[in-house]
């Protein structure tokens, strides 16, 4: 992805107001935020240095640099790390590749979460596996591979809208999560993702021109079920160890909750159909 580091510092750059770093703002300006060489001269590099770098031609960056280019620009751990990957991405062949799908044990961990729902992501947050009670709510079964993915669900699935309630906010936190994974290296699959919700929906094209990096480590979402009804979802975030990019989701209600209640119930509903034994 040319440009991400480019398109990146500028829009960092517009956050910024001159005089919230201490440099007069000059009266009406052409772009909102920094200059680039106020972003320059802030961190202490030349200004030739600095436009080089903005626009990708620049030499290899130190860990300094970009740790006071952070600095200047206010960046967050996040943001910090996703601008060491994209000044200086992966070229040529990786060192793995991500796996098809998940090992047998992981498997058997998520079937033992039988009172959580719980899922795998791949690296493009491709749901590569999932648990009864995770099917229930989320009907992954019933999706065809090619569109079992989180962010294609979200922009291109209509009733996406519905089911989550909040649904403005879901959708800017998988493009902000896509992001992260976006800054390391060239991923043809990845970028085939980007262009197609770019090309398909006004709203990611939207939000993917912000360039917020935020990774959905932990927080809360709340679904619109139809039979278990409004749910809402405390969930963490767990990494696959020895495997590239992948990452268990486990939604964990408080025991005891409405919600906790309702998912026991859709758990026995998805076990012995909606008229039981």
């Amino acid at each position: 992805m040319d440009g991400d580091i480019g398109d990146f510092l500028r829009s960092r750059r517009a956050r910024i107001q001159p005089e919230e770093v201490g440099l007069p703002s000059h009266g009406r300006r052409r772009v909102p935020g920094l200059r680039r060489e106020e972003v320059a001269q802030l961190a202490g590099v030349s200004v030739d240095y600095y436009i080089r770098l903005e626009q990708g031609r620049g030499p290899s960056v130190s860990d300094a640099v970009l740790a006071s280019i952070a600095r200047v620009l206010r960046l967050d751990d996040t943001e910090h790390a996703y601008l060491r990957t994209v000044a200086r991405p992966r070229r040529g062949k990786k060192d793995r590749t991500p796996a098809p799908g998940v090992r047998p044990g992981v498997q058997v961990l998520l079937d033992g979460m039988d009172r959580m729902p719980a899922f795998v992501l791949g690296p493009r947050m491709d749901v590569l596996a999932w648990n009864t009670l995770a099917d229930a709510l989320s009907g992954f079964s019933h999706m065809p591979p090619a569109v079992r993915n989180i962010p294609r669900h979200v922009f291109l699935d209509p009733a996406s809208r519905d089911l989550y309630p909040d649904w403005t906010a879901v959708a800017a936190q998988a493009v902000a999560n896509l992001r992260v994974t976006s800054g390391r290296g060239d991923e043809p699959e990845l970028n085939a993702l980007v262009g197609e919700l770019s090309v398909q929906d006004e709203d990611f094209r939207r939000l993917w021109a912000d360039h917020e990096v935020r990774e959905c480590a932990y927080g809360v979402k709340r679904m619109r079920h139809p039979v278990a009804g409004l749910l809402t979802l405390p969930y963490e975030t767990l990494a696959v160890p020895g495997e590239l990019d992948q990452t268990i989701v486990v939604y964990t209600p408080e025991p005891g909750s409405e919600t906790a209640e309702r998912l026991a119930l859709l758990g026995s509903w998805a076990t012995t159909g909606p008229t039981g034994p």
